[in-house]
């Protein structure tokens, strides 16, 4: 299985970098794993609305044709971290053999983004940065590879 990561902007913080690395180095035992960092949409004094209209088209235009597409969003659905394990093992079993995974910027994601979801996924009912959110899926993703595997990581 193949999984990209889609991420408005670079992580400033270091500690959450170097977070997401770790883990994106961890998930290349279960599978191919690429970051692509799109380029930030400025604000000037645009719209919060029409911030997320263009970020929204320029991680659409990103999108592989048939990816699976998971999207992190407040609203989405809340699973616990055995069920993101079985629908990765459900996934994985029906063929789906590329997922991408969109983590907002700042502003969350446009309503154009969410449709095009075939999971729109909440992490918590609590708010997040998004590049908090960012270190959250990867290190999630991880672990539901290490549910479907039965090692000790997830207790």
């Amino acid at each position: 299985m193949r999984i990209e990561f889609l991420f408005p902007g670079k992580t400033k913080n270091d500690y959450l970098a170097a977070g997401i690395e770790d883990f994106c180095g961890r998930l290349k035992r279960h599978a191919e794993i690429e970051v692509r960092i799109l380029k930030d949409v400025k604000p000037a004094a645009k719209p919060d609305s029409m911030i997320k209209r263009e970020e929204g088209a320029l991680l659409l235009a990103r999108l592989q044709p048939k990816t699976f597409l998971i999207v992190l969003d407040p609203g989405g659905r809340d699973y616990s971290s055995e069920k993101l394990a079985a629908c990765l093992g459900q996934w994985r079993d029906r063929g789906v053999n590329h997922l991408t995974v969109v983590v907002g910027g700042a502003l969350g994601l446009g309503n154009q983004v969410l449709a095009r979801a075939d999971l729109v996924l909440s992490l918590s009912k609590m708010t997040f940065t998004h590049e908090m959110a960012r270190l959250l899926i990867v290190e999630q993703l991880y672990r539901a590879f290490n549910i479907l595997t039965g090692t000790g990581y997830h207790k």
